[in-house]
């Protein structure tokens, strides 16, 4: 063998050696964070289940900016509002990415706004989603909110023991209308069952050791499906997470074409396919998505305020008795919030107290980038520790006690408290930050605060009885593992706080029913929808 040969060979090899050795440590400069091991860096410190606890914990270890060495990858993780506040919202236009999520593009067939990458595609739906999501938006759908409220409070009497389902049909059914322009009529319907099983299973995969690992060590990926199964559920999901979306999508994309739907989200999302000539599974996607966001997290928030009124007894009898003083006899209505602060702090406390993104989405940094003396580098996720900033006890004493008082000064919405230059002054993080803000806000604020008002002034929540008579106390920290989680599945006993209030409420309920036909759908829709009807593209040119 050449002597020049061997040499290239032993130089190739010191390098490969070279680089090997830097993989997984920690470089000079970067944000604290736990001790690391060859290769893997933290990998092996990272929770089978918990995360949230752990990221609790190494935030108070290592300061509010520490990083995570997972392999090849980086993880800066944000646990203070000044922090994300800083970062996320002041520096967004380079803290606005995604970082890669292998397994979850899979299931996505990387068309999940959520999980998309920062770009033109995105921005295109973000605009279109804001036309239909903004402010002034919102406040055209309140007579769809008081409508699946209403049928909500009906489920609530007939069949209590399933209120995690009337919850789900209440968040899903306003927002089939808003996006497709019917409502969903039952607990027992096969979509809606669907909807939140999907997404149950999506957050269950993205949230595994196996995605972890793919998404750390993308040499793994080339890998077969046989070795690698939750690829290949990953790519069952992903159909049948199609079936469902692009099938809304058809069906309302064919009767608007038609002139036969009803005044919805989709007919914007037609004129833009119409525009920019983007495939059906996209714009199946994106209706898709508001769908998930809809449904999903609003309904895990109420569950989770269910399970509060349970444990903290002292809060809803405050909270009746604000609610008998300002309401006395009838429903509240969303002009009442303005005299409901305790009901208001209801709703903000939910959030806090039990955070349905509980560890964020995390977001990726396009270039390098230095904060507190640290270097942030190129492509590394950055995520924002939702748990330990809500649980910090410097920020909210005794954390894990729902106390709606925490918020008895503040008159801020939740966007506007987003936007407060006074990183303190924000709320609570669910909604995100930066450029990533959920553009719903407006929406589930309204949702929350109607049925959180509503559901106290006509039920007490009670911990159920065993066989025995004994009282079943909910485990708080009993929660879902994934991206996002809720309480898991709880008992509870939910009763009429009395006769007359029963009445009033089938009576309301009997009222809607005649805005509807025979399928439960509405007769003539609410005046003020913001939506224009569509005309074909040789219409428009008449």
């Amino acid at each position: 063998m050449p002597v020049s040969y061997l040499a290239f060979i032993l130089a190739l090899t010191a390098l490969i050696a070279y680089r090997l050795s830097k993989v997984g440590r920690r470089p000079a400069g970067y944000p604290p964070g736990p001790p690391t091991w060859p290769l893997i860096g933290n990998l092996h410190l990272m929770p089978k289940d918990k995360a949230h606890l752990q990221f609790q914990k190494w935030a108070e270890e290592y300061g509010p900016v520490y990083s995570l060495i997972l392999g090849t990858k980086v993880m800066i993780v944000l646990s203070s509002d000044q922090a994300i506040k800083d970062l996320l919202d002041k520096r967004s236009a380079i803290y606005s990415s995604r970082p890669d999520m292998y397994l979850g593009q899979i299931v996505s067939g990387g068309l999940r706004m959520l999980l998309m990458e920062y770009g033109e595609t995105w921005r295109m739906i973000r605009k279109i989603v804001h036309n239909n999501l903004n402010i002034k938006a919102a406040r055209t759908y309140v007579p769809y909110q008081d409508l699946e409220n209403k049928a909500m409070l009906i489920g609530f009497l007939d069949t209590p023991n399933l209120f995690i389902n009337h919850i789900r049909r209440y968040t899903n059914s306003l927002t089939t209308q808003m996006v497709f322009g019917f409502r969903t009529t039952s607990i027992d319907d096969p979509k809606l069952k669907q909807l939140f099983h999907g997404f149950e299973q999506f957050c269950e995969v993205t949230g595994t050791q196996t995605a972890a690992l793919l998404d750390l060590f993308p040499f793994l990926r080339i890998l077969p499906d046989f070795t690698v199964p939750l690829r290949k559920y990953a790519k069952n999901l992903h159909q049948k997470e199609r079936e469902l979306y692009v099938g809304h999508w058809m069906n309302v994309k064919k009767a608007i074409k038609k002139g036969t739907a009803k005044p919805c989200f989709c007919l914007d999302l037609v004129r833009a396919q119409d525009e920019e000539n983007f495939s059906d599974d996209l714009a199946g996607y994106v209706s898709g998505s508001l769908l998930e966001a809809g449904s999903d997290t609003t309904a895990a928030t109420l569950v989770g305020f269910v399970q509060a009124m349970i444990l903290f007894p002292e809060v809803m009898k405050a909270a009746q008795e604000e609610l008998d003083s300002i309401c006395g006899d009838r429903l509240p209505t969303m002009d009442d919030e303005p005299n409901l602060p305790y009901i208001r702090g209801c709703v903000k406390e939910s959030m806090r107290w039990m955070p349905t993104d509980i560890l964020g989405v995390p977001h990726a940094v396009i270039r390098d980038d230095d904060y507190m003396g640290y270097k942030i580098p190129k492509g590394a996720g950055v995520m924002w520790n939702v748990w330990a900033i809500h649980m910090n006890p410097k920020r909210h004493p005794d954390p894990r006690r729902f106390d709606p008082s925490r918020y008895a000064h503040d008159n801020q919405t939740a966007a506007e408290a987003a936007s407060n230059g006074n990183a303190a002054a924000r709320d609570h993080f669910v909604f995100g930050a930066g450029r990533r803000l959920c553009q719903g806000m407006h929406i589930a604020e309204r949702s929350l605060f109607l049925a959180i008002s509503r559901l106290l002034w006509a039920f007490d929540f009670q911990k159920a009885l065993d066989d025995n008579g004994n009282e079943i106390t909910p485990d708080a920290d009993d929660l879902t593992e994934g991206l996002f989680v809720l309480p898991k599945p709880f008992l509870a006993r939910i009763v009429p706080r009395n006769s007359e209030k029963v009445a009033h409420v089938r009576a309301e309920w009997a009222k809607m029913e005649d805005l509807l036909d025979d399928e439960l759908q509405w007769k003539v829709l609410p005046e003020g929808l913001i939506w224009r009807q569509y005309e074909l593209a040789t219409e428009k040119a008449v």
